[in-house]
């Protein structure tokens, strides 16, 4: 039996901080549309305007974050991140405990609250690369996620049970406190000095950071199989809860239990994942994730034919596990071929990837409108296996190990 690897205590600090944010920001965003219904009388269209309020800092600031992570401290940075997350959930539970919360003042400060999720986001991959060694990288990408799935797992539930038992101020002000005490322990954190970068118009940082990945042989495929997967990711679940409902036959605790299946096997694959990566090719856990998605979809597809839940309920299990391989695998192979100076940057272009999420949820109203959900689970199971195709065409899948990480110099010859 091999022995886990020790990773550094500084890193260690890191994963703790990062399970800290993730739990305050999964809670947070329980909590707000619920506060929203139950607590302002929001009506459903009115959810909108704060379900967009709380996406829509991906978009703006992805790529600004980015060239901040790769001119300053991304130490720093993520405390500062979080300081305005714990800032905006504290004002949120001020304003709860006066009275004077209204649907403008909680999209704003969800918005707030979600700007620094988004700077945490780029800068954490960014950062991890100086705290451990090339080897150790997959062991500390696996556990930074799997912080993020005992987050994205726990958190919604436990956001509701909040304000359900005690009310939406021990809910919010519960949030607010584990950001603070992810700004305490980031203080903690030791991080090399870096070369300072040479200053130069915005834009041209950008360009410099989008042409590394879109001219790399390795990540350029990384990023349209990503892509492509969040298009056919949120096509299916757009329709998912309708159609398990009217076809499955499924009452709402029914589809809680399927749904949750997609968080085990995140679980699973997270605690799994270096040992799957010592035991085979680096590449091949690479293609592992958009093949396992692909099964997923047609087991999903499958249950046009044979109304199953145990079928649905398998397709969530391997949507969960393959996926979280690939965000292991896929974050290593970009820390290792990445110039330290450009992380920042190529992590922000990766988050850009969400972009497609809207895409895919228009695709399924589209799609599902003008005929039906059975036809999107048929095109969505298409969809996955155009990604699947995409990334076992590339190159990336002949990688036997890990690369070996590269230096700044490596941009001028990319």
């Amino acid at each position: 039996m091999s022995i886990p690897p020790r990773l550094p205590e500084t890193f260690n600090r890191l994963a703790w901080s990062n399970l800290a944010a993730q739990s305050a920001e999964q809670i947070a965003l329980a909590a707000a549309p619920i506060v929203a219904v139950l607590t302002l009388g929001v009506a459903e269209g009115q959810t909108g305007l704060l379900q967009t309020a709380l996406t829509l800092p991906f978009v703006l600031f992805a790529i600004p974050a980015g060239l901040l992570a790769d001119r300053i401290s991304r130490r720093s940075l993520m405390a500062g991140a979080e300081a305005l997350r714990a800032a905006a959930l504290a004002a949120i539970v001020l304003l709860l405990a006066l009275g004077a919360l209204n649907l403008p003042l909680l999209a704003l400060l969800g918005f707030a609250a979600v700007c620094g999720t988004v700077v945490y986001s780029v800068a954490a991959p960014a950062l991890v690369p100086s705290l451990v060694s090339s080897d150790l990288l997959p062991a500390a990408n696996a556990r930074i996620e799997l912080a993020r799935t005992i987050a994205f797992a726990s958190g919604p539930a436990l956001g509701g049970a909040l304000v359900g038992w005690w009310g939406a101020s021990p809910a919010f002000g519960f949030a607010a406190a584990l950001s603070a005490i992810a700004v305490v322990l980031l203080s903690g954190i030791y991080e090399p000095a870096r070369t300072p970068a040479p200053r130069r118009h915005p834009f041209q940082d950008i360009r410099e950071g989008a042409a590394f990945v879109f001219h790399h042989p390795l990540l350029r495929p990384v990023f349209i199989t990503q892509f492509i997967f969040n298009t056919g990711w949120f096509l299916q679940i757009a329709v998912f809860v309708p159609y398990a409902v009217r076809h499955l036959g499924l009452n709402a605790v029914g589809v809680g239990t399927v749904l949750t299946m997609y968080g085990v096997g995140m679980v699973i694959g997270a605690l799994f994942a270096t040992r799957v990566m010592k035991r085979i090719a680096f590449g091949t856990v690479v293609g592992l994730g958009p093949v396992t998605g692909f099964v997923a979809a047609v087991v999903m597809a499958l249950t046009v034919l044979v109304p199953s839940p145990w079928l649905a309920a398998l397709s969530f299990f391997l949507l969960g596990v393959g996926p979280i391989l690939w965000v292991i695998s896929t974050t290593t192979l970009r820390q290792s071929v990445t110039p330290p100076r450009l992380l920042g940057r190529v992590s922000a272009i990766n988050i850009m990837s969400y972009g497609a999420r809207p895409v895919g949820s228009a695709l399924g109203a589209i799609v599902g409108g003008l005929w039906s959900a059975e036809a999107c689970l048929y095109l969505a199971a298409a969809v996955f296996g155009v990604q699947a195709l995409v990334i076992w065409l590339s190159p990336a899948v002949a990688l036997d190990r890990q690369p070996d990480m590269v230096g700044d110099e490596a941009v001028a010859r990319c």
